[in-house]
């Protein structure tokens, strides 16, 4: 079986060869652990950002970035395609990994979750693990991991700390944004895993998603890359057989469905735990069945939604 993690650190190997050209900077800690910042203390760059999202997805995709037109206004977005949606989406990229050693926090995505089976259900849910001799892992974080944090990855993935890999970017980054919008086949096949669809079913999915611009903090940031997917996200996937329930994949089914995220969180009082989780999906989906060749299509673009989180300014 594939290991997402060879395949990730071959992606990292290539982004230490052109760190100058990526913007991006690496350092060697105490402990043999190589930390690459994509975006704490240097700018960062779209081109890293794609290879920060292919790294997320274990190598296991084709990506690209371009430029499109919402309502006459430019915006970058993103486009992606895989053959092995399960294992790259569920299996590496998801943020399946909250991090918390002492004051440091971080979401972990990316390959080394395969190791650490973080967390386990969804590893027996695709019947999937890796047993690769390095840990490669993505953490969402404004702060750069310390040789302890690192001990705990190690420890928790079964390698040795000098065979751990940890790339970083914070929300409010270009990277960040990149590789958040980089997640829209993700969230179609997490909303479909978690209403029930076997995800094994799942022959192919290709997305594409506008990369939201840089705001002024990670907060503001988070609600924008969240809009990006929720309200102008488009995924198309090849299932082996439809059913009823891919109805409810599309965001629109949520009771929060309809204003920017960071008003929506701001509401809940800033607790995750008080939105209606059905909110995290893509905009728009089609489902092509291939036992029926019929494709079933669900969901909208709301362009009036997105434009106002991304606090557009038109003259």
């Amino acid at each position: 079986m594939v290991s997402v993690n060879e395949l990730a650190l071959e992606i990292v190997e290539e982004m230490l060869d052109y760190e100058e050209e990526l913007r991006i900077e690496s350092k060697k800690l105490d402990n043999g652990a190589v930390v690459v910042d994509c975006g704490v203390n240097v700018d960062g760059s779209i081109e890293a950002g794609k290879l920060y999202t292919l790294v997320c997805m274990g190598g296991l995709a084709e990506i690209n970035i371009g430029v499109e037109e919402i309502e006459g206004i430019p915006f970058m977005f993103i486009y992606e395609y895989t053959d092995f949606p399960a294992i790259a989406c569920l299996g590496s990229q998801k943020a399946g990994w909250a991090i918390k050693v002492d004051k440091y926090f971080a979401m972990g995505s990316g390959p080394a979750r395969a190791l650490a089976l973080k967390p386990k259900k969804t590893y027996e849910q695709i019947e999937y693990e890796d047993d690769a001799d390095y840990a490669v892992i993505a953490l969402e974080a404004n702060k750069l991991p310390d040789e302890k944090v690192i001990e705990y990855i190690a420890k928790e993935c079964g390698v040795k700390p000098e065979d751990v890999y940890a790339l970083v970017a914070p929300t409010a980054s270009i990277v960040g944004s990149v590789q958040i919008s980089g997640r829209i086949v993700e969230t179609a096949i997490y909303k479909m895993a978690e209403i029930g669809y076997d995800p094994k079913k799942i022959v192919s999915g290709a997305g594409k998603c506008p990369i939201a611009p840089v705001l002024e903090d990670d907060l503001k940031a988070m609600g924008a890359t969240n809009d990006s997917m929720m309200y102008y996200g488009s995924v198309f996937l090849a299932i082996k057989e439809y059913d009823e329930i891919l109805k409810n994949v599309p965001s629109s089914t949520s009771r929060d469905y309809g204003k920017p995220f960071f008003e929506i969180f701001k509401e809940a009082n800033y607790d995750f735990y008080k939105i209606d989780p059905n909110l995290f999906a893509p905009a728009l989906v089609a489902f092509n069945d291939l036992s029926s060749g019929k494709t079933y299509v669900h969901g909208k673009l709301n362009a009036d939604v997105l434009l106002k989180s991304y606090q557009v300014v038109k003259e």
